[in-house]
């Protein structure tokens, strides 16, 4: 494995989660699975270009890996880069690579990346919903101001999906941040009066 192209690759990786895709649709979940499943493709190509194993097993392999339906309504797109990764590491570990350490070392850094892309400190105030609106809405400020009253939050992006004039329903894909709550601050204790 060239140490540039590791380096190269992880960088972009968080470049293009962190800085392009969250910038532009606020989906936590998704930019988790993109991180996953991009080590976890490294790291089993890492492997396979240093195991003695023929061309046929590799492709056999990842035909294994792709399996993996990324529009599943069972799994979410964060659950699905926990599967691909836990396959993956199944496959590293079953690998005999020379050296012998650079399994173990590449199943480290795939449970190092999963720890840290799902953490619940990153972007973990950002959510995602489909709401039902109960007013046929066509004004798009009204509607922010109406999602964010209502959510009680920051609102990133929303996507109309759907007014209905006739059942006078706005159906809307909303991305908002969760505002933190202020302290509460105790009321001063009433001072005792002096005469």
């Amino acid at each position: 494995m060239n140490p540039v192209s590791l380096g190269i690759d992880l960088v972009a990786i968080v470049v293009l989660a962190f800085g392009v895709y969250f910038q532009r649709y606020r989906r936590r979940e998704v930019m988790v699975a993109m991180i996953g499943l991009n080590v976890a493709v490294l790291a089993v190509s890492a492997a396979l270009a240093g195991a003695s194993v023929g061309l046929g097993l590799g492709l056999g392999l990842f035909g294994v890996l792709s399996i993996i339906r990324l529009r599943s309504s069972e799994l979410s797109h964060s659950e699905v880069a926990y599967y691909f990764v836990s396959l993956a590491m199944g496959l590293l570990a079953g690998l005999t690579l020379d050296p012998t350490w650079l399994g173990q070392v590449l199943i480290g850094l795939l449970v190092a990346v999963m720890f840290l892309a799902d953490h619940p400190a990153m972007f973990g105030g950002y959510r995602h919903q489909v709401l039902t609106l109960d007013r046929a809405i066509t004004d798009e400020l009204e509607l922010r101001t109406e999602l964010s009253t209502l959510l009680g939050a920051e609102i990133k992006q929303f996507t109309v999906q759907q007014v209905d004039q006739v059942r006078d329903t706005t159906v809307v894909d909303v991305r908002y941040r969760v505002r933190t709550a202020a302290p509460l601050v105790a009321a001063p204790a009433a001072e005792a009066l002096t005469h």
